[in-house]
């Protein structure tokens, strides 16, 4: 995967640790018929109990190697299952949210693509249109981000899978999708639509110095549940919620003329290549008077 990395400012190669496994399901006769049964959400909530006991923490030493995940970021602490390993909470020091109402933060850690919402409401993901429509289920509410920007967040196994507020306000009630679990790597991405298939459920944020944000989080193939907190206030840096295991995604839907993203994000997005980023890193800025 090409991906920029913008400690090192320039675009490096990273491994897939999972390419052979998705290539296999996505682009092989024997796999599609595994996928039709992987991707029902019972599937991940069979996984989700298996992770959850005891002994699925022995797996644990091999993930962290296999995946290249720094530890270090981390309270060292023994975990009592896999997925109490994967829902852990990193040091808060390890990342640090600016306090300016005008900075664009993150809200996880993840790959970052920014899409620009045509006058038509669709946007092209790996090959794949999608409308704002079809990802809400909303008419009335899709037109409200025509000409506006849909960041697409994808968090990678490796990735810390807690997610914050990225400004201070209240929400809207929680309204949930049903669908399938796809995974979301790129590889599914060129022979699906990803992202209006799977199970997801989004809130409007009414934020103090962005307008109204909608903030989607998308399940994915073994996630077992998408566990967003039942505050409906809420300030700059406060936790929205956590994924449990499995590589997910985050969309956020802003409306024209209420952000400007960092020149290089924009770049990159626009040759198709992932920024890598922090939870509460700064991404762009305030357009809002």
């Amino acid at each position: 995967m090409k991906i920029y990395n913008r400690d090192l400012k320039k675009v490096v190669d990273e491994v897939d640790t999972n390419a052979k496994s998705v290539q296999f399901l996505y682009n092989n006769f024997f796999g599609r018929i595994i996928l039709k049964v992987a991707t029902k959400p019972v599937i991940s909530k069979i996984n989700g109990v298996r992770y959850s006991k005891k002994r699925s923490a022995q797996i644990v030493p091999k993930f962290v190697l296999k995946n290249e995940i720094d530890m270090s970021e981390y309270p060292n602490k023994e975990y009592s299952s896999f997925n109490d390993f994967f829902t852990r909470k990193i040091i808060e020091e390890k990342r640090p949210i600016s306090t300016k109402n005008s900075d664009l933060i993150s809200p996880c850690d993840s790959l970052l693509t920014v899409y620009k919402i045509n006058d038509d409401l669709t946007f092209n993901i790996k090959n794949s249109t999608y409308t704002v429509e079809e990802l809400l289920k909303d008419t009335e509410l899709a037109r409200k981000y025509n000409n506006g920007y849909l960041l697409l967040f994808r968090l990678t196994v490796r990735d810390y899978h807690h997610y914050c507020y990225i400004d201070s306000g209240n929400r809207d009630e929680y309204k949930k999708i049903d669908g399938i679990l796809h995974t979301v790597n790129p590889i599914a991405c060129k022979k699906e639509k990803v992202y209006s298939e799977n199970s997801r459920e989004y809130t409007t944020l009414h934020l103090d110095n962005f307008g109204d944000v909608i903030q989607m989080e998308v399940g994915a193939l073994m996630v077992g549940k998408i566990k967003n907190n039942e505050s409906k206030t809420f300030k700059r840096g406060d936790e929205k919620g956590y994924f449990e295991f499995g590589a997910s995604t985050i969309i956020m839907l802003f409306e024209p003329n209420k952000i400007k993203i960092d020149d290089d994000i924009l770049l990159q997005s626009a040759n198709d290549i992932e920024v890598r980023i922090k939870y509460g890193e700064t991404i762009g800025k305030s357009l809002q008077k």
